[in-house]
């Protein structure tokens, strides 16, 4: 039994990283002109062992891989790595710990959804919030990005 489990293991880590539509492009194209950090949860060498897998590490200016994705989380790491919440726009796929946190700290959250969401991450949709946008993909955040920036 417990050979099958570490053999079950290791066969997800040999696993390859499957993008999510758009991802390269937008990483992309946002970084050549915005500070990028990816902000992730979970185990430190498997989060590290993905992003290294997903060709996309050098795009980024910073990786955060935290225990917990909280406001106050947030709120440092808008700070460390920017000129605070009111300039930054956290981007992911669950509403409870992406989302919902950085409208809490004064970011943009844009909410782009997946079919993987564990159900523990929903959470309803802050409808009416300005500061609050759903777009179906990743290449559709670059667009937001332009838009919010001509507005002002």
């Amino acid at each position: 039994m417990i050979a099958e489990i570490l053999s079950a293991g290791q066969e997800m880590l040999s696993h390859p990283i499957d993008l999510l539509p758009h991802a390269e492009e937008a990483v992309r194209a946002l970084a050549q002109s915005h500070r990028i950090v990816m902000i992730t949860k979970g185990d430190l060498l498997d989060q590290e062992r993905k992003l290294a897998q997903s060709g996309l590490g050098e795009m980024f200016d910073a990786v955060e891989i935290v225990s917990d994705k909280r406001a106050p989380t947030y709120s440092t790491i808008f700070d460390r790595h920017g000129d605070g919440a009111e300039r930054a726009m956290m981007i992911g796929n669950s509403m409870k710990s992406d989302v919902l946190p950085a409208l809490e700290v004064g970011a943009w959250g844009v909410f782009v959804p997946h079919g993987l969401t564990w159900e523990l991450e929903h959470a309803s949709a802050p409808e009416g919030h300005p500061r609050y946008a759903e777009r179906p993909d990743l290449g559709a955040v670059v667009e937001l990005v332009h838009e919010i920036e001509t507005q002002g």
